[in-house]
């Protein structure tokens, strides 16, 4: 499956679900700190498995959605970056 050109940051995404709901409130009915929710929401630290499980308790969506926009942002950036270039692995006879 081809990557997404230049996809948004899950935080971004995050941002417009809450809305109008201030960053205070949103973290503490996802039980983490203001800090942790808005370095999520400024773009600043990613969705891990365990945000991807609160969000969807909170929000009524699957935790692979959050996941996945993650995965997606991340092998999108990961994709722009110079890399060494790799021997491939050859089947065992």
């Amino acid at each position: 499956m081809p990557l997404m050109h230049n996809p948004p940051h899950p935080g971004k995404v995050l941002r417009e679900y809450l809305g109008q709901m201030e960053v205070a409130d949103a973290a503490a009915r996802l039980k983490v700190s203001r800090t942790t929710l808005s370095r999520v929401l400024n773009g600043r630290a990613g969705i891990s498995a365990d945000m991807s499980l609160r969000l969807s308790d909170a929000l009524g969506t699957h935790a692979a959605f959050w996941s996945g926009l993650q995965m997606d942002y991340d092998l999108w950036r990961a994709s722009r970056k110079r890399r060494p270039k790799v021997q491939p692995f050859h089947k065992a006879a």
